[in-house]
C-alpha cells in the first residue's frame, strides 16, 4: 500500500512541475512516506529527519528552498508532534489527504507549517481517478483501504481508518488504463483486500472474486494477485476462484500471527489455529500447487513456552512458501501496549531466531523444489549480468533467465535448472498456452 501511494503521489507532484530525483542532494523536495506498525520504523522516521534538516539548513545557508513532507501512516497517527519534534519540516500529510498535496504545498510554499490528518477516503478516491503513471509491467490498484478488525497489537484502524472499498467501475477502468500501457501483472491491494464491499454496476455491494472476475476479462492482463486477507474474510467463493480463474496467481498470502488459540484471543483475531488450517486445506483443495505466506508475530504480552511451540507446530503443519515475522512492538494507543505481562525483549530475539530459521527452511524447500519443473515466469526487466532478465514465478519467486529486453511483458515457460538462496536459475521454452499462468 505504501508503494503504490507513494507513486500516486509522485504523480501527483510532476503536475506540479516536480521529476523524480536521483538522491535528497538532487531534491527541492523530499516526501518521507512513513509506516507506523512497528515502533522502529516510527524511530527510523525522526532519524532521518534530523539528517534531512541538516541537509535543509545547508541548502539555506546557499539560498535554496528545500522541503520536507512527512506523509503517510506516522503522519497520521502523530500529526503536529511531527511538527513540534522537527521545525524543518514543513507538511504533515496523512494517507486519506495526499491527494490535496498540490493544495497543501502552495500553503507551505507561503510559509504556513501544516498538519492535515483527515479521514476523507471517499475523497481520495475521487481525486485519484486519473490512472497512475505505469512503472513497468505489474502494478498496484487499491481495492480497499483500512480495518475494521481491531487487533489488539495493531495500529491500522487508527491510522488507516474504517474500512471503505473503491466502486467496481472506479478499479476496472484504472485496471484498463494501466493495461493499455503495457502492464500485465495487476496486484488487488488493500489493508484487508478480501472485505472488499465496493459498489458494482447495479449499485449492489461486488466482493473480491467477483471483481477478480470482472478484471480477468480486461484485455492485456496476464496475471491477477491480490494482498492482504485476514483469515475471517476467506470464504469458500473467494477459495473457489483460484480453482475458476486461470490468471489469478497460485499464491496467497494469508497472516495467521500465532499458532497459539490463547495468543490468537488475546490478539483479537477472532479465528483460530484449526480455523486457519482448515482454510488451508481448502485452497490446496481447490487449487493443489497453491502457495502460501504469512504474518508471524512472537513475544506477544503473556505469550508462554507452550504458545510459541504452537506456533512453530502450526508452520510444520502448513509448510510455507515465505513468512514475514516480527518480535511484538508495543504500539501507543493500542491495547496491547497497555498490558502489564509483556515479554523480555531476550526472549523476544531468542524466539524470533528459532521461527525465523524454520520459515526459512521451509523458503529454501520449497525453493529447490522447482528445479526441474517448468513454471510460467513474467519477465519484468533486466537481469544484473549482460544478456539476462529478470522476473517472477507465479508463486513471487524471482527468476532469471538468458534473453533479451524484447521478452520484458512475455509470460514464457522456463525450465528451473538452479535455486539459490534467494532467486531462481532456468532456461526459457516456447510461448505460454492461452490461460496459462
Amino acid at each position: 500500500m505504501n508503494v503504490y501511494d507513494a507513486e500516486r503521489m509522485t504523480d501527483l507532484l510532476a503536475g506540479r512541475g516536480y521529476g523524480e530525483a536521483a538522491s535528497e542532494d538532487d531534491a527541492d523536495l523530499v516526501v518521507l512516506n512513513t509506516c507506523h506498525i512497528r515502533e522502529k520504523a516510527t524511530d527510523k522516521v525522526y532519524s532521518e529527519l534530523g539528517r534531512l534538516a541538516r541537509l535543509k539548513s545547508e541548502r539555506g545557508a546557499e539560498g535554496r528552498d528545500f522541503r520536507i513532507v512527512v506523509a503517510g501512516c506516522v503522519a497520521q497517527a502523530e500529526g503536529v508532534e511531527v511538527l513540534r519534534r522537527q521545525r524543518a519540516v514543513d507538511l504533515v500529510v496523512g494517507p486519506q489527504s495526499y491527494h490535496r498535496l498540490d493544495e497543501l504545498l502552495t500553503r507551505a510554499e507561503a510559509g504556513e507549517r501544516i498538519a492535515e490528518t483527515d479521514f476523507a477516503v471517499a475523497d481520495k478516491f475521487a481525486a485519484l481517478r486519473r490512472a497512475p503513471i505505469p512503472r513497468g509491467v505489474t502494478a498496484f490498484v487499491t481495492a480497499q483501504e483500512g480495518c475494521d478488525k481491531f487487533c489488539s497489537f495493531c495500529v491500522v484502524p487508527y491510522t488507516r481508518g474504517a474500512e471503505v472499498s473503491r466502486s467496481v467501475a472506479e478499479i476496472v477502468a484504472e485496471a484498463e488504463a494501466l493495461a493499455a500501457a503495457g502492464v500485465r501483472e495487476i496486484t488487488i491491494i488493500g489493508q484487508n483486500v478480501n472485505a472488499y464491499r465496493g459498489e458494482d454496476e447495479n449499485g449492489a455491494p461486488a466482493t473480491l472474486p467477483r471483481l477478480l472476475a470482472r478484471l480477468s476479462r480486461i484485455e492485456g492482463v496476464t496475471r491477477l494477485r491480490y494482498t492482504t486477507s485476514h483469515p475471517i474474510d476467506m470464504d469458500q467463493e473467494l477459495i473457489d476462484a483460484h480453482a475458476s480463474l486461470p490468471m489469478l496467481a497460485p499464491f496467497v498470502h494469508l497472516p495467521v500471527q500465532s499458532g497459539s488459540n490463547r495468543v490468537l484471543r488475546a490478539m483479537n483475531r477472532r479465528h483460530d489455529a484449526d480455523f486457519y488450517l482448515d482454510i488451508v486445506a481448502r485452497l490446496r483443495a481447490a487449487r493443489p500447487d497453491i502457495a502460501l505466506s504469512s504474518d508471524f508475530i512472537v513475544g506477544f504480552p503473556g505469550e508462554t513456552d507452550a504458545d510459541f511451540e504452537a506456533t512453530l507446530a502450526l508452520i510444520r503443519a502448513v509448510g510455507f512458501a515465505s513468512s514475514f515475522s516480527f518480535k511484538y512492538s508495543p504500539r501507543p494507543g493500542t491495547p496491547g501496549a497497555e498490558r502489564d505481562d509483556q515479554i523480555a525483549e531476550d526472549v523476544k530475539s531468542e524466539r524470533l531466531a528459532a521461527l525465523q530459521a524454520l520459515l526459512e527452511q521451509q523458503r529454501q524447500a520449497f525453493n529447490a523444489a522447482t528445479v526441474g519443473r517448468t513454471v510460467e515466469t513474467l519477465f519484468e526487466k533486466p537481469g544484473r549480468h549482460g544478456g539476462q532478465i529478470a522476473g517472477k514465478s507465479p508463486y513471487m519467486q524471482a527468476v532469471h533467465a538468458s534473453g533479451g529486453p524484447e521478452l520484458i511483458g512475455s509470460i514464457l515457460p522456463v525450465t528451473i535448472v538452479a535455486a539459490g538462496s534467494n532467486s531462481l536459475a532456468g532456461t526459457i521454452g516456447e510461448p505460454m498456452r492461452e490461460g496459462a499462468l
